[in-house]
């Protein structure tokens, strides 16, 4: 008896290890529209988080994936637990993780940076030739007002253009709109929208319209910094570092493909583009001295540290790391 006893203790205690170290066998990703999620879109084509978690013993994980723009929908997708990892504008990240730092099973981190290139400001108003221009009646579109990284970084420009107390200036004009209608509606000249900030490929298409043109670009203003991360729950990554770290290792696989194999980057994107891009298009966005897919965040604390004098985050991070799984600290990030 006391044999089946000490059987049935170690079986429990088995049991109970099991579950207690057990990480999830399904995922669930969201990413948004254009070249910033490339490296995701790339992961998602190739199946590599699927390869990696298999390589990691995590055997046949089902990977699903959502399709999400503007930081407030993602904040709030991630909030209600539909979410495990998402791609998102930097800024919509720092101010999630600003409002949940310290609170239990609220708390988000940063996984990876993804990528940076120039947001262009777009718009058919011919007489519109620099930010002074804009008028009350004037509208910019963008995908999310306030917090996602078009409305952020356009905040940034016009701190620098008129002054960091004026840095909202711009805010009334704004329309939150995702990029695909934001470019049809630009574009076909017939509705409030008169302006869009944007990323590629959209601000390339616009460009090619004979009524539309650019009144700036985000590099002139700020330099070549990370735009997009991911992100995850505090509480999933802490209770799965093995598959946290098969997302790390993915999405490296997948920049590593973007810079070895930009033509083959380009057809991958070109067929999941919600609007209609050409590879060879695809490619000379990718190919842009300013575009940059890196799983190491470069110039998140310009976001952190803006959006800190501006109030618009309460919690500042120290240093960029403070922000991230551990498994990046050893990176060289800022």
């Amino acid at each position: 008896m006391k044999l089946k006893q000490g059987f049935f203790g170690l079986v429990v205690a088995g049991l109970l290890a099991t579950t207690a170290h057990a990480e999830v066998n399904e995922v669930r990703i969201s990413k948004g529209f254009g070249i910033l999620y490339l490296p995701l879109i790339v992961m998602e084509n190739q199946k590599l988080l699927e390869k990696h978690a298999r390589e990691a013993g995590l055997g046949d994980v089902k990977v699903s994936w959502l399709s999400l723009d503007g930081g407030n929908v993602i904040n709030d997708a991630m909030m209600a637990g539909t979410l495990d990892f998402a791609g998102t504008g930097a800024p919509g990240f720092v101010t999630l993780w600003s409002k949940a730092k310290g609170i239990p099973n609220v708390e988000v981190v940063g996984v990876s940076g993804m990528s940076s290139t120039s947001l262009w400001l777009n718009t058919n108003k011919s007489e519109i030739k620099s930010l002074k221009d804009f008028k009350t009646s004037d509208k910019i579109a963008l995908p999310g007002i306030k917090t996602s990284l078009a409305a952020v970084v356009l905040q940034m420009i016009v701190a620098k253009e008129f002054g960091e107390e004026n840095y909202a200036k711009l805010d009334p004009l704004t329309v939150s709109l995702p990029h695909p209608e934001a470019l049809a509606a630009l574009v076909s000249g017939k509705t409030e929208i008169n302006a869009h900030f944007t990323s590629p490929p959209f601000q390339y298409i616009e460009a090619k319209s004979p009524n539309v043109h650019r009144v700036l670009s985000s590099t002139d203003y700020l330099g070549n910094i990370t735009l997009d991360v991911t992100f995850a729950p505090k509480k999933f990554v802490d209770a799965n570092p093995k598959m946290t770290q098969a997302f790390i290792d993915a999405l490296d696989e997948a920049n590593g493909l973007i810079a070895k194999d930009k033509k083959q980057a380009a057809e991958i994107f070109s067929k999941s583009s919600k609007v209609k891009v050409e590879p060879a298009d695809a490619q000379e966005m990718i190919e842009d001295k300013d575009a940059k897919f890196d799983t190491t965040p470069n110039g998140i604390m310009n976001f952190a540290d803006f959006m800190h004098r501006a109030g618009l985050i309460k919690n500042v991070p120290s240093k960029w790391s403070d922000m991230f799984v551990p498994q990046l600290a050893a990176r060289k990030g800022s």
